[in-house]
């Protein structure tokens, strides 16, 4: 039996996990750096040679348990592959008191399992950290490409940006007034995390595309941006989140596979797991 990260089977069953893990591998949509299919693949490897021990916390969160949840392997369309995460998220979401967590893919897989999770919780923040608005209505002839993963999220619910560094003319409209946190504006910023902070309450849905963070330290995606986010105050703002609200579900896309992958593998895989610390601090 494969588990996440290799943990003990004790640990990895549903009934026993506090934590659900569904992967996407899908790539349909991207428009350049292809590979975001095999992320999924990358991240798994790189969580089985991490550490287990979590030394801010001083917690091992796998003992909570973490529950392989499946693959979808729809690929016959963009709109087929949503509404199969659609259908996933929303039969998972059954399970009373157990976090909702995926990983792609690029970022169209995020648009079904936010609006399953949408429709469970109500008043719902969706907090994104991303170096693109994606905020397109549709792209290519389809509503559901990698170019509109939030777009429905932000008619629909709270939306919060964070990172963001690139985006069309024609999407601007669509930015929520004062819930857009631009890269080049958190640069000059001490205060930009307690900022943040004000606009994100209750239920919240966190969706992570890793070209969020600086290329320096995360290459390996499908368009990475300069000037983007740096670990340690990313982290600070994750634990800060989970303190203060009911993280309900997140997600972690656009791992890119490359012949430099593995420093961005590992990150996602540090990343997913200190994000499972948190949450568990908290009870």
């Amino acid at each position: 039996m494969k588990t996440y990260a290799g943990i003990p089977e004790e640990n990895a069953s549903l009934e026993n996990s506090k934590v659900m893990l569904v992967t996407v591998p899908y790539d349909g949509t991207s428009t350049w750096g292809k590979g975001a299919d095999k992320g999924p693949e990358l991240f798994l490897d790189a969580s089985e040679n991490m550490e287990l021990y979590d030394i801010e916390t001083k917690t091992e969160p796998y003992l909570e348990g973490v529950f392989l949840a499946g693959e979808i392997s729809e690929k016959s369309s963009p709109e087929a592959m949503t509404e199969a995460v659609y259908q996933k998220t929303k039969s998972l979401l059954e399970n009373e008191g157990k976090l909702f967590t995926l990983f792609g893919g690029e970022h169209s897989v995020s648009i079904g399992s936010i609006r399953a999770v949408g429709e469970k919780f109500e008043n719902l923040t969706v907090l994104q950290f991303d170096a693109h608005t994606d905020l397109r209505p549709d792209f290519h002839g389809s509503t559901s490409n990698h170019a509109c993963a939030v777009f429905e999220a932000s008619q629909k619910h709270n939306l919060v940006q964070v990172g963001i560094r690139s985006g069309d003319i024609e999407e601007m409209q669509y930015i929520q007034e004062g819930n857009c946190f631009w890269a080049h504006e958190i640069h000059k910023n001490e205060n930009w995390i307690d900022d943040v902070l004000a606009k994100v309450s209750g239920n919240v849905y966190i969706t992570i595309d890793l070209d969020a963070f600086d290329p320096s330290i995360a290459p390996s995606t499908g368009t990475p941006e300069p000037g983007g986010l740096q670990w340690y105050p990313t982290l600070e703002l994750l634990k800060k989140v989970f303190e203060k609200c009911n993280v309900v579900a997140f997600d972690i896309v656009e791992l890119m596979d490359s012949p430099f992958s593995k420093p961005t593998a590992f990150l996602s895989a540090k990343l997913y797991y200190k994000m499972l610390a948190y949450y568990h601090l908290k009870g």
